[in-house]
């Protein structure tokens, strides 16, 4: 990038801060704050592709990414991709843009299929809604590949924030984070045609938390405190007390820990964290009683995609996944940027795709 050029983009930057922060109704996080982090200090993957940036530009942006394929076909599927200050990006396995639901401020986003709605299974997707103080839930059509809004329910956290679901037995489950890391547990159901939620429980973390994701195997609930590292909690609301499975500030976790996702791969289980401060990825086996670390990697440019940096939300599938053959990682990218340094401008913002072959060679893991 030339002088002229990065002199322009850092005035037309800052005079976009600027504005931002004379209108009292935008929300403080629509400024990316990862300008000052490294491009990643990782074991050296690159990426398969990406999706096109987010509409929302020169703002922070596109935040969480979740996954689906069909059981029945695995190289039908989409991924769902959450765009904070506008809505939800239905993506196919290869990235290109599907669909797009304009439902506003939308942080975080988490499925499970073989949900029972008129009598049908479809896919239940859920969202924490910011804007409406609300959990959102859509339909996945398996058959159409086609999104529908289904309903909202309210929720009293400090703010929508993380969100994730899993099962517990045969109940559908959905966890509410909090921004100031009040955790609210519900039971979802269909009542007459619309959702509806119990709560199971609520609890304090302590801080900022985001992050979250549910191991139905397991019966596992993992939490990223943003500052503080990833705890581990029983999904069960009698369950036993929670476990700080790993601590940050860290050689493995730099804050902010943000996302959080589990890939499965035949008896083995992963769990990979966004470790947001050097733009660095977290991998332990989870499935055994204690967990394993497996080590970091770091997304750098290649097959004509630009680096990863400053990663919000991450998911990942494993097993066959559209073309890939062991499983497919998607990853926010907070600067989709051609060329991209630590101290350049983030305006730009999308989804990056990350073939688990690639990551699993890098890491030396069988």
């Amino acid at each position: 990038m030339t002088v002229y050029r990065q002199i322009f983009i850092g005035f037309a930057t800052t005079a976009a801060i600027s504005l931002l922060g004379a209108c009292a109704s935008v929300d403080p996080e629509s400024v990316s704050d990862s300008a000052g982090m490294t491009l990643g200090t990782g074991a050296p993957v690159k990426p398969a592709g990406e999706t096109a940036a987010v509409g929302t530009r020169v703002r922070d942006a596109a935040d969480d990414p979740e996954i689906w394929a069909d059981p029945r076909d695995p190289s039908r599927g989409v991924i769902f991709g959450t765009d904070k200050q506008a809505g939800l990006y239905v993506y196919d396995l290869a990235g290109k843009d599907l669909q797009f639901l304009a439902d506003g401020p939308l942080n975080n986003v988490d499925l499970r299929d073989g949900f029972m709605v008129g009598g049908k299974a479809q896919v239940l997707v859920g969202a924490s809604d910011r804007g409406r103080g609300a959990m959102a839930f859509y339909l996945l059509d398996p058959d159409t590949l086609k999104v529908t809004l289904w309903g909202r329910v309210p929720v009293k956290v400090s703010e929508p924030y993380g969100f994730c679901m899993g099962r517990l037995k045969d109940q559908m489950v959905a966890v509410m984070v909090g921004k100031d890391g009040d955790i609210h547990q519900f039971a979802i159901s269909d009542q007459d045609g619309k959702p509806a939620a119990t709560l199971m429980r609520d609890f304090p973390i302590g801080s900022q938390s985001e992050g979250c994701v549910v191991d139905d195997v397991a019966g596992l609930l993992y939490i990223a405190e943003e500052a503080h590292g990833i705890w581990r909690f029983p999904l069960d609301p009698i369950g036993a007390a929670r476990h700080l499975m790993a601590p940050a500030p860290s050689d493995i976790l730099k804050p902010d820990v943000e996302g959080l996702t589990l890939l499965r791969e035949g008896s083995k289980t992963y769990l990979l964290a966004s470790s947001q401060g050097d733009s660095a990825f977290a991998v332990w086996r989870v499935d055994a009683p204690e967990p394993a670390y497996v080590g970091r990697f770091s997304v750098i440019p290649g097959n004509g995609v630009d680096a990863v940096t400053g990663t919000d939300g991450l998911a990942a599938l494993g097993g066959r996944v559209g073309a890939f053959p062991e499983g497919l990682v998607v990853v926010q990218d907070d600067s989709d940027t051609d060329g991209e340094t630590s101290s350049g401008p983030r305006a730009r913002q999308n989804f990056k795709l990350i073939d688990w072959r690639e990551v699993k060679a890098a890491l030396k893991s069988d």
